[in-house]
C-alpha cells in the first residue's frame, strides 16, 4: 500500500505525510512542472504541463490497494476502476455508490457555469482537515 497524491492544489500534504510516517506507508506526490516540492519523506514526480497529464501519469502507476488523494472526480473514478481507495482532501471517500452522482453533478455544474457567473467550491475550513484525517485513518485501519 502507498499513498499517491494529486498534489498540485492538495491542501493536506502535511497531514498525509504525518499519517504515512506513523503507519510506515510510502507517499508519492505528483505535480505539474509549475511546482517545486520537497518534504524529506515523499517521492516526488514533476510532470510536464498538459491537459490531465498529472492525472494520467498518477493513474498509470496506481496499484490495487493504493490510496489516491484527489479532488478530481474523473481521477477518482479511474482510481476506483484500478481497485484503489480514492479520497478527497475534504475527507470524502469515493465509492462505486457515490462516484456516478458526483460526476453527474460536476457535468451539470459545468453547464450552469457556462451560462451564469457562479462561484466555485466552498472554501476549506479547519473541520475539513479533521474530516480528512479521520477518513484517511479509516481507510488505513480497514486494510
Amino acid at each position: 500500500m502507498r499513498i499517491l497524491v494529486d498534489a498540485d492544489a492538495c491542501p493536506v500534504k502535511k497531514i498525509i505525510v504525518e499519517i504515512a510516517k506513523i503507519n510506515d506507508i510510502k507517499v508519492v506526490m505528483f505535480f505539474d512542472n509549475a511546482h517545486v516540492y520537497e518534504d524529506g519523506y515523499s517521492k516526488v514526480y514533476i510532470i510536464d504541463k498538459g491537459a490531465d497529464s498529472v492525472d494520467y501519469f498518477l493513474i498509470n502507476r496506481a496499484l490495487p490497494n493504493d490510496i489516491v488523494v484527489t479532488g478530481d472526480y474523473g481521477l477518482a473514478s479511474m482510481a476506483l476502476a484500478k481497485k484503489t481507495f480514492p479520497i478527497s482532501p475534504r475527507g470524502l471517500i469515493y465509492t462505486e455508490d457515490n462516484i456516478l452522482g458526483l460526476l453527474s453533478q460536476r457535468a451539470f455544474s459545468q453547464k450552469i457555469r457556462k451560462h451564469k457567473n457562479l462561484k466555485g467550491p466552498k472554501k476549506r475550513v479547519s473541520n475539513d482537515d479533521e474530516k480528512f484525517r479521520k477518513s484517511l485513518n479509516k481507510i488505513i485501519s480497514n486494510k
